[in-house]
């Protein structure tokens, strides 16, 4: 190599790639000012810098908390829970069929049924929870059904989703190997597909039974039963001690919940 040429220097990125980057990163910060200014065009700022006094003040309000009122939230607790559960029980009974249509390897058709199937899927994780019991009570009135069926049609698109996925996952062996002895599409499903995805069958269930949990406690803000209709009542008079009783009830729910979910999910798994 001669006096007069240079070592070449390796470089992560071309200089085109370093500006187009940077130009990248300008647009994003713009995007993020713009929306910023647009989602606080109307906010009053004076209310916002005396939100910590308010916020302060509210607190000492729900201090302590009530514990004599625990005795009124057993029987909305323990109806929260069975919404929960059988909302997550109705779902699971819809979803599976709509699983099996809508995975690739069981559909009985790509072009028809499938897309069916992933409309119902889309459409029931797109509408939240207290969405469907808002609609709900309006159709069906005010009451514990119509906060089971809004969780059960909000844990459709969850478990089908879910389910579909490890069907379509499941070992293509397993499946000729039981398809070799001249089973039938029903055999083919029991004996190949079915035994693979019950783990994960028992873990989605139960999963979503714990979101549903956390879920059911606020449908009675909207009148559809549960401890959410306390809390309620307790926001509309002021009371907040009530209202952090009822906090703490939710907290330990949800925690206990979050407990048994995690020990079933280990022993199944």
């Amino acid at each position: 190599m001669s006096k007069n040429e240079t070592t070449p220097v390796w470089q992560h990125r071309t200089t085109g790639k370093r500006l187009a980057i940077w130009f990248a990163w300008l647009l994003l910060v713009a995007l993020c000012v713009f929306c910023w200014q647009v989602m606080t065009k109307d906010t009053i700022w004076a209310f916002v810098s005396d939100a910590p006094r308010q916020a302060a003040d509210l607190g000492g309000r729900m201090f302590p908390p009530r514990w004599s009122y625990i005795d009124k939230l057993w029987v909305p607790l323990w109806d929260t829970l069975n919404i929960a559960t059988l909302g997550t029980m109705l779902g699971i009974i819809v979803a599976i069929p709509i699983a099996f249509l809508a995975a690739s390897n069981t559909t009985p058709s790509r072009y028809f049924v499938r897309p069916v199937a992933l409309f119902i899927i889309v459409a029931s994780r797109s509408i939240n929870s207290l969405i469907w019991a808002l609609l709900l009570v309006s159709i069906i009135g005010p009451g514990l059904l119509s906060g089971i069926i809004a969780i059960g049609l909000r844990s459709i698109g969850f478990v089908a989703k879910l389910l579909y996925e490890a069907i379509e996952e499941t070992d293509i062996l397993q499946i000729e190997a039981v398809t070799a002895t001249g089973a039938s599409r029903a055999q083919i499903l029991n004996y190949g597909i079915v035994p693979q995805i019950m783990p994960a069958f028992y873990g989605i269930s139960v999963f979503r039974w714990d979101i549903n949990i956390r879920e059911s406690t606020i449908l009675g803000l909207v009148g559809a039963g549960g401890i959410g209709v306390q809390l309620q009542a307790s926001l509309n008079t002021l009371a907040w001690p009530q209202v952090t009783m009822i906090f703490v009830v939710i907290l330990g729910t949800v925690v206990i919940s979050e407990w048994v979910s995690a020990r079933v999910r280990h022993a199944i798994i």
